[in-house]
């Protein structure tokens, strides 16, 4: 029998036992839906991080040097009573470390606190409101959309002017043109000198709820202690250049705390390798985990089409005598069912593919959650959905090939 003949039968007996085809499939469909959907989400989440998550906190080649880090999952009670003993950096270390760095790098520093931001009896609460040098805007590749950030002078000065997120100019303006008008932020007046172009949302987070005036202005008291600062920003060209800013940032700090030798740091370096490591642990967990659900759901599918297939031998036991007084060799019997078992296994695994990347689709639009369908998840699930249907499909294949036609004749 040729395999093109075997598949056009085994399609025909589908097709006439739709139930039972219908049974035997739903294993290898729900194995074939959960590989494509968590694969599309790992993947999805794994570039989301990479690109825009650890690019968004941190920032590309760039470290920032804080009093603790400011991405602490899991850490313990003593932990944080050590971070909060440590001293803060201040406008001086921030001065001393941007001076004495020698790598071509930007510099900047910044406070940050969550305020509410006023302007025409309207407010947006809970905006990010950050005190920051002139650099910050360049560091944190943000796109003056309407109007200018502040200058160097302005910065060094002090001037209460402000850049906005365009949420807030939305929020406060409404359509109006923001620049030139004031916000205040605690009752201080701040004249709007920038819009900042949309940037969307990180995990379901407004990206442009924010505001930026200069760290020396009087949103310093606001956000900070006088003369504190939350971090100092510096931006390289290269990973290079970055590990060579950071050992001279590190050897400027620890000169101004007269830290021994054998003492350990009271201040922290900090750069995206950080963030991109948590998730690294938890990307092995889920890769660990995934393919173990994947696979129970694949066995349990083979077991229900080796049943489903043994029962299709013994229904037809007749029909296979009579083919096999009539001249079919065993091989044939046995290309005949395996082809059932894998048409019905790749069945499965067509439709398990279709409802993973639809379910990739709609967790792109209804959730934060970011899907991206890999090519090589859907050509896995091909592969193992019509693998699933072979193996399963051995025994029950060879079972029938293995009849004796007389006696097969005379069943009932």
């Amino acid at each position: 029998m040729r395999p093109f003949e075997a598949i056009r039968l085994a399609f025909l007996q589908l097709r006439a036992q739709k139930l039972k085809s219908g049974f035997a499939l739903i294993g290898v469909f729900i194995g074939v839906t959960f590989l494509i959907g968590a694969w599309s989400i790992v993947n999805g989440i794994n570039r989301y991080m990479v690109d825009k998550f650890a690019g968004t906190i941190i920032g590309v080649n760039t470290f920032h040097l804080r009093r603790r880090p400011a991405f602490t999952p899991n850490v313990d009670d003593s932990t944080w009573r050590q971070w909060a003993r440590r001293p803060r950096i201040t406008f001086s270390d921030a001065e001393a470390v941007v001076a004495g760095i020698t790598v071509p790098v930007l510099t900047a520093w910044q406070s940050s606190d969550n305020i509410t931001i006023e302007a025409n009896g309207k407010q947006v609460r809970d905006a990010e409101v950050t005190g920051a040098t002139e650099r910050y805007f360049e560091i944190k590749n943000l796109t003056i959309e309407q109007g200018r950030a502040f200058s160097a002078q302005e910065a060094r000065r002090g001037v209460p002017v402000v850049v906005i997120g365009s949420e807030v100019a939305d929020k406060l303006f409404a359509g109006r043109d923001p620049l030139g008008k004031t916000v205040r932020i605690k009752g201080e007046p701040y004249r709007v000198v920038g819009v900042v172009a949309k940037q969307g949302k990180l995990f379901g987070f407004s990206l442009d709820r924010f505001a930026v005036a200069p760290a020396r202005s009087p949103v310093q008291d606001q956000v900070n202690p006088p003369g504190v600062v939350d971090a100092v920003i510096v931006k390289a060209g290269t990973v290079e250049e970055m590990r060579d800013a950071m050992d001279q940032a590190e050897g400027i700090m620890r000169s101004r705390r007269h830290l021994r030798p054998a003492q350990a740091d009271n201040f922290v370096l900090e750069t995206s390798e950080g963030v991109l490591s948590f998730w690294a642990g938890i990307q092995r967990i889920l890769f660990v985990i995934g393919p173990g659900l994947v696979a129970i759901s694949l066995v349990v599918g083979g077991i229900v089409i080796m049943n489903i297939m043994l029962m299709a031998v013994a229904e037809r036991t007749r029909e296979i005598g009579i083919r096999k007084s009539l001249g079919a060799r065993r091989s044939d019997i046995l290309r005949q069912f395996l082809a059932e078992s894998a048409m019905i296994a790749t069945l499965g695994g067509m439709l398990g593919i279709a409802t993973g990347i639809m379910l990739s689709i709609l967790l792109n639009v209804v959730t934060p959650l970011p899907a991206t369908v890999s090519p090589l998840s859907i050509l896995l699930g091909v592969a193992l959905g019509g693998g699933v249907g072979m193996l399963a499909g051995v025994y029950p294949a060879s079972r029938a090939a293995r009849l004796d036609p007389i006696v097969a004749l005379r069943q009932e």
